[in-house]
Formats: structure tokens, C-alpha cells, sequence
């Protein structure tokens, strides 16, 4: 049983995010149960990675006087699995907003896929999308994108260890990702399009791993919070 004196003293607690809530929701929804719970004034929660509100999995949830470890998590290489779908781009470069251009697609085959891969591999410089919340100026990109204005985005340095496709169902593509923080899996799937001279963008996304933390070991939003009612 945690104590109160745990979650003050700091814990580090493993959630598996669910689909449309957004990061910041889940570190509210806990701090909140655990305050209730414990009729503290406040305490100090934090999570160590953001994952899009279309994304699910693992997220690093830190209390107490663990948040001061939150940047040494941020830092550690994550994985993702998820389905890239060719013949299409979005502004968003996945399923927030809808298509702009379509894609011939005729021309792609199974060995041009996986050949396609290898050019992500390595430390690569690539650009964030537009639809994110990059600060640019003193404001998000998003900002700018939502205003249609048009803004100057500098490329980043990421390293990708490995790029693996699991399965190929018609144009939608399941791959497996093992990459540096900073990475922006929505972009490696609009540039996994380019590569493949036709449009792409990601439809599903789940973290499955940050560092030696895994997906397997984190609980639901839902049993987290009946086992503090409990």
C-alpha cells in the first residue's frame, strides 16, 4: 500500500495513456485523485514525455521529490509502434486535421518500403511538424498553423537506433521505432512518404518503451485510480 508519505516522498508511476486525453489532463486527473485521497493541500506532479492526445501509451508520471528526476527519463530513447498510411498527407501530418493531397501509389512496393527505412537510420536532422507545440518566436507552431500564417521551421538533430516494418495491409504500413527524445514520429511518417514519392501520414501511434521502462509494467488511468480508492 503507498502511503501518503510515498507519493510526498516521490513516486515514479507507469500510466498507459489513453486515446484523446492529452498529457497535461493525465498529471491533473492524478494530482488531483492523490490530493483528494490524502486531503493534501497540494503535491508536486509531473510527467516525463508528452504523447499526442491521438496517441496511446507509456507515460513516466513522477510525484514529490521525484519530478526532479523527470529530465533524466525525458532523456532516455523511446519506442513506438504504430501505421503509417500511404497515398495522403494532412496539414498535421496524422488524423487531427483531414487530407489536403492524395497520392499515386501504384509504383510502391514491399522491397522499396523496407528499402526505404534505412534512409531514417542514424543521426538525421529533421523538421517538426507545423501542427505542434515547438515554440517559435514566443509561440507554439500550432498557433501559427491554426492562424494560417506561414512560419520559418529550423530542422533538429535526432538519432533513430532502429526502423523495423511489422506488417504491410494495402497502404497502411505497421512499423515498430526506437528513437532519441526530441523525435517526431508524425514527421518521420510524412518523410517516410516523400522517401517512397507518394504522400503519408500516421493514423495510429502507441509508446511502447522509455529507457528500461515498458508499456507491460503501467496501468490504466482507470485501475491507477481505483486502487487509490481503494
Amino acid at each position: 500500500m503507498v502511503s501518503v508519505e510515498d507519493y510526498l516522498k516521490g513516486q515514479v508511476i507507469l500510466i498507459d495513456k489513453p486515446l484523446e486525453w492529452t498529457s497535461f489532463q493525465v498529471v491533473n486527473k492524478l494530482r488531483w485523485a492523490i490530493r483528494k485521497t490524502f486531503n493534501l493541500k497540494k503535491i508536486k506532479v509531473g510527467h516525463a514525455g508528452t504523447l499526442d492526445p491521438l496517441a496511446t501509451g507509456l507515460l513516466i508520471i513522477c510525484t514529490g521529490k521525484k519530478t526532479k528526476e523527470i529530465s533524466i527519463y525525458q532523456g532516455q530513447e523511446k519506442e513506438y509502434t504504430g501505421t503509417i498510411r500511404l497515398g495522403a498527407t494532412t496539414p498535421s501530418y496524422d488524423l487531427e486535421t483531414e487530407i489536403d493531397a492524395e497520392f499515386e501509389t501504384d509504383h510502391i512496393t514491399t522491397e522499396a518500403i523496407h528499402e526505404a527505412t534505412k534512409r531514417f537510420l542514424g543521426v538525421i536532422e529533421q523538421y517538426p511538424p507545423i501542427f505542434s507545440a515547438v515554440k517559435k518566436d514566443g509561440k507554439r507552431l500550432y498557433e501559427f498553423a491554426r492562424a494560417n500564417e506561414s512560419v520559418e521551421i529550423k530542422p533538429r538533430q535526432i538519432e533513430i537506433s532502429s526502423f523495423e516494418i511489422t506488417e504491410i495491409n494495402g497502404l497502411d504500413i505497421n512499423f515498430r521505432v526506437r528513437c532519441s527524445k526530441g523525435t517526431y514520429i508524425r514527421s518521420l511518417a510524412h518523410d517516410f512518404g516523400n522517401a517512397l514519392k507518394s504522400g503519408a501520414h500516421l493514423t495510429a501511434l502507441r509508446r511502447t518503451a522509455i529507457g528500461d521502462f515498458k508499456i507491460e509494467d503501467a496501468q490504466t488511468l482507470d485501475g491507477f485510480l481505483s486502487s487509490l480508492e481503494q
